[in-house]
C-alpha cells in the first residue's frame, strides 16, 4: 500500500439516489485503467454494485471501496448509497474521506438525499467538488441546477467548467480558468481534443469567467488586492488560489459531466487530484485519552504513533466478518498485536487486506491515509479504536442513525424458527442501523431498521446468506394493566375433590396501586398458623405468573403491592399447586374489583421538516394524540419535539414521507407509559380477544 502520505487520498462520492455515483465510479476506475470496460449499472456489470440485492434493485445499498491511481498518486474511491434507508452508511463511511464528490442530477436536479450528503460533508469540514451530472439526458439544465445548488446550499456558485452543447448534444466542457474547450469523441472512450472555445459560447463565458474569477481571488488576500487594482493575475496564480480555496472549504467548483458517455470525467480527475487534500493537509488526528476526555492528537505521518478507527464491519463469504479501518497515524503490519482502546482490549491482526470493490487483495503493510481492512477479530466492532499500547488514544465514531420503522418476523417455516435471532444477529453485525430484539411481553422477534426498504433488503439477504425466510408483520404494541383504586378483603377459595385426595387452599389478599415505574410489591403480612409458611413462595409465585398475562387483555400487570394476609388450609388436601393455583385465581379477582387499566407505551420523538410542510406535520402529530412539547430551528429546518402514544406511529416513517415528499426525517425512542382512553380501551380489549 502507500508508503508515502502526500501519496494516497480517499474520495466520498456522495449525493441523492440514482444520482449516477455508481456510474461516476465506474467511469473513475475505466480512465485510471483499473477495468478495461465501462460496466453498467442498470446490467448489473458495474464494478461497485456487486451484491445480489443491489444488482436486483438497479442502486446502491451499501458503501463499497477501490483504489485507483492518477498522475503518480494514489486515491480511493468510497461510493456511498444515496437511497435514503441507507444514508447511515454514506455518513458513516465519510469518516474514511479526506474530500467529497457532491453528485447532482442534471435533470432532477437538488434532491433530499443530495441536502443530506452535503450536509454529512459539511459535518466532517470535507472539501468538495459539485459535479452536475447526466447532462446528456433529455430535460437536463446545467443552469437551472446550478441556480438550485447556489440556493440551496447557500453558496457563490463558482463553476470552473462549462457544458459544450446539452442534452443529446452535449459533447465536451469548457475551462473558464484556461479558457479552453475540450471537445470529446461521441464514443465513450473518454477521448478528446482541446479546442478553441465555440464562438456560440463567447459571450456566456465571459459572464462566468468574471464571476468565477471574483470568487476565486477571494481565497487570497494578496491575489484579491491585486486584481482589484486592475493589476494583471496570472493564470497560475489563479490556479494555485483556486487549490488553496477548494482545500481551506472557502471555494465549492462546480463542473459538468456525463458518465454514461464518459465526458468530463478526466477534468474530474485531474480536480480532484488538485484539490483535494492529503491526510496530513487535513489535520492532526485527534481523539481523547482512554476513561478521559482529555484531547490527545498525533500528526497524520508515519512517522506518529500508529492509530486508526474501524468505521464499517461486513461480512464477506469467504473471509468471515471483516473490518475496515482507517489508518489516523503511523502504519501498522499484518500479524500485529494492537489495543483496542474503545473495549480496553488487544486484538492480533491476521492478514491485511486492500479492498477492490468485491475483491481483496493481500498486503503487508498499511500506513497514515490507508484504508485497510482485518478479518476475525475476536472482539472490535465498527467505531472501535486501534493504536498501541504505549500510545493510547481514543477516536470518536460517527452515531449511526436510530431506526425509524419496526416489523414482527416470523419464519415462513416452523424448523427455521430457532435460526431466526441467530441469523438476523450476524447482519446487525455487520449493519448498526438494524436493531434486533425480542418483546417478552407479546413473545415477538422484533427488527427494527431505517425503512421499508433497508428492512426488505435485510429479508433478502437473511434468505442468501443463511437461507432463512420471513415474515415480516406489524408489530403488536406492548400494552401494559394497572390499577387505579386500592381493595381489601377479596378472598378466594380453591377447593376441588374428586376422589382421593383433594385440593384445598384459601387466600385472603389486599391489593393496592403503586407509583409507575415501582413494578410489584409482595407483602406477606400473615398472623397465626392459618396458612403454614411453606406456602407462601406458592402463594407469591401464582401471583407473578397470573401479572404475566394480565386480566383485562393479556398484557402484564405492573405497579401494584399484594398484602397476603390471611387464607385457610387443609393438613391433608393443602399443597403448594393448590395454594399458586388459588392465588391465581384471587389476584385476578382483586385486580377487576380495584378499577383495572391499560396502560400504553408513550415515544419520545423529533421530527425535523421544512418550513413549508411544519403546519401539515403539527397537524398530522396532533391527529395521533400527540401532545407538541416545542420546536427548534436547525438551519433550514424546523424540529419537532413531541410525545405520540406508540400504537398511532406503527407505519408513521410511511405517512411522514407522504406529507413531506420524502423531505422529512424523524427519530423516537420509548419514554414511558400512560393511560389510555376509555373508548379505546374497548377496542383493544376486543382485538386481544379476536386474536386467542
Amino acid at each position: 500500500m502507500t508508503q508515502k502520505t502526500d501519496q494516497i487520498r480517499n474520495i466520498g462520492l456522495v449525493g441523492h439516489s440514482s444520482c449516477g455515483k455508481t456510474s461516476l465510479a465506474e467511469a473513475i476506475l475505466y480512465n485510471s485503467k483499473v477495468i478495461n470496460r465501462l460496466g453498467k449499472v442498470d446490467d448489473g456489470s458495474s464494478t461497485m454494485d456487486f451484491e445480489p440485492e443491489e444488482i436486483k434493485r438497479k442502486v446502491t445499498l451499501g458503501t463499497s471501496f477501490c483504489p485507483y491511481s492518477w498522475k503518480n498518486k494514489q486515491f480511493n474511491i468510497i461510493d456511498t448509497p444515496g437511497e435514503n434507508d441507507f444514508l447511515s452508511d454514506a455518513k458513516i463511511c465519510l469518516q474514511a474521506a479526506e474530500g467529497a464528490v457532491l453528485i447532482v442530477d442534471g435533470v432532477d436536479g437538488v434532491k433530499v438525499g443530495t441536502d443530506k450528503a452535503w450536509g454529512f460533508s459539511s459535518d466532517y469540514n470535507l472539501p468538495r467538488i459539485i459535479v452536475i451530472n447526466k447532462l446528456d439526458r433529455e430535460r437536463a439544465d446545467f443552469y437551472k441546477v446550478l441556480e438550485e445548488i447556489e440556493n440551496n446550499f447557500s453558496i457563490k456558485a463558482t463553476p470552473i467548467y462549462l457544458p459544450v452543447g446539452a442534452e443529446s448534444e452535449f459533447k465536451g466542457l469548457v475551462n473558464l480558468v484556461r479558457l479552453k474547450a475540450h471537445i470529446y469523441k461521441n464514443d465513450a472512450s473518454g477521448s478528446f481534443a482541446d479546442e478553441d472555445i465555440p464562438a456560440s459560447m463567447k459571450d456566456i463565458i465571459e459572464k462566468w469567467h468574471e464571476r468565477i474569477m471574483e470568487n476565486i481571488v477571494e481565497a487570497n488576500d494578496d491575489i484579491m488586492e491585486k486584481y482589484l487594482e486592475g493589476q494583471e493575475v496570472s493564470t497560475k496564480e489563479v490556479e494555485e488560489t483556486l487549490i488553496e480555496g477548494v482545500k481551506s472549504g472557502t471555494i465549492i467548483p462546480i463542473m459538468p459531466c456525463s458518465s454514461i458517455l464518459n465526458i468530463g470525467i478526466s477534468q474530474l480527475l485531474d480536480n480532484i487530484n488538485q484539490f483535494i487534500p492529503f491526510p496530513a493537509e487535513r489535520g492532526k488526528a485527534s481523539g481523547h485519552k482512554i476513561g478521559s476526555e482529555e484531547k490527545i492528537e498525533f500528526d497524520a505521518t508515519n512517522e506518529a504513533p500508529f492509530s486508526a478507527l474501524v468505521f464499517k464491519t461486513f461480512a464477506d463469504p469467504f473471509a468471515g466478518k471483516l473490518n475496515l479501518f482507517k489508518v489516523k497515524s503511523g502504519k501498522i503490519s499484518s500479524e500485529s498485536i494492537v489495543l483496542n482502546s474503545t473495549k480496553n482490549v488487544k486484538e492480533k491482526l491476521g492478514q491485511l487486506l486492500l479492498i477492490e470493490g468485491k475483491k481483496q487483495r493481500q498486503v503487508n503493510e498499511a500506513f497514515t491515509g490507508d484504508i485497510a481492512a482485518v478479518a476475525k477479530l475476536k472482539e472490535t466492532t465498527a467505531g472501535d479504536t486501534f493504536c498501541t499500547d504505549d500510545n493510547p488514544i481514543v477516536f470518536m465514531p460517527a452515531e449511526p442513525f436510530l431506526p425509524t420503522i419496526s416489523f414482527a418476523v416470523e419464519a415462513t417455516e416452523k424448523e427455521n424458527e430457532d435460526k431466526i435471532f441467530s441469523s438476523l444477529l450476524r447482519l446487525a453485525e455487520e449493519d448498526p442501523t438494524l436493531k434486533l430484539d425480542r418483546d417478552q411481553s407479546t413473545g415477538e422477534i422484533i427488527l427494527s431498521g431505517t425503512g421499508q426498504i433497508h428492512i426488505e433488503n435485510t429479508k433478502d439477504k437473511l434468505k442468501r446468506k443463511f437461507g432463512v425466510e420471513i415474515n415480516l408483520k406489524t408489530p403488536k404494541v406492548p400494552y401494559r394493566e394497572t390499577i387505579k383504586n386500592k381493595k381489601e378483603g377479596i378472598v378466594y377459595r380453591h377447593k376441588k375433590q374428586s376422589g382421593g385426595r383433594g385440593q384445598f387452599a384459601e387466600v385472603h389478599f389486599d391489593i393496592f396501586p403503586l407509583k409507575k415505574g415501582e413494578g410489584f410489591v409482595f407483602e406477606e403480612a400473615l398472623t397465626g398458623m392459618n396458612v403454614p409458611r411453606n406456602f407462601v413462595p406458592a402463594v407469591e409465585k401464582g401471583i407473578v405468573e397470573a401479572m404475566k398475562t394480565g386480566v383485562l387483555a393479556g398484557y402484564p400487570a405492573v405497579d401494584l403491592q399484594i398484602r397476603f394476609f390471611d387464607g385457610k388450609s387443609h393438613e391433608v388436601d393443602s399443597s403448594e399447586m393448590a395454594f399458586k393455583i388459588a392465588s391465581s385465581m384471587c389476584f385476578k379477582k382483586a385486580f377487576q374489583e380495584a378499577t383495572p387499566i391499560l396502560l400504553e407505551p408513550i415515544m419520545n420523538m423529533e421530527v425535523k421538516v421544512p418550513d413549508d410542510v411544519m403546519g401539515d406535520v403539527i397537524g398530522d402529530i396532533n391527529g395521533r394524540r400527540g401532545k407538541v412539547l416545542g420546536m427548534d430551528i436547525e438551519g433550514k429546518y424546523q424540529v419537532i419535539r413531541a410525545e405520540v402514544p406508540m400504537a398511532e406511529v406503527l407505519r408513521y416513517s410511511f405517512d411522514l414521507t407522504s406529507i413531506t415528499g420524502g423531505r422529512g426525517t424523524f427519530s423516537m425512542k420509548q419514554s414511558h407509559y400512560e393511560e389510555v382512553p376509555p373508548h379505546l380501551t374497548e377496542k383493544v380489549i376486543a382485538a386481544s380477544k379476536e386474536d386467542e
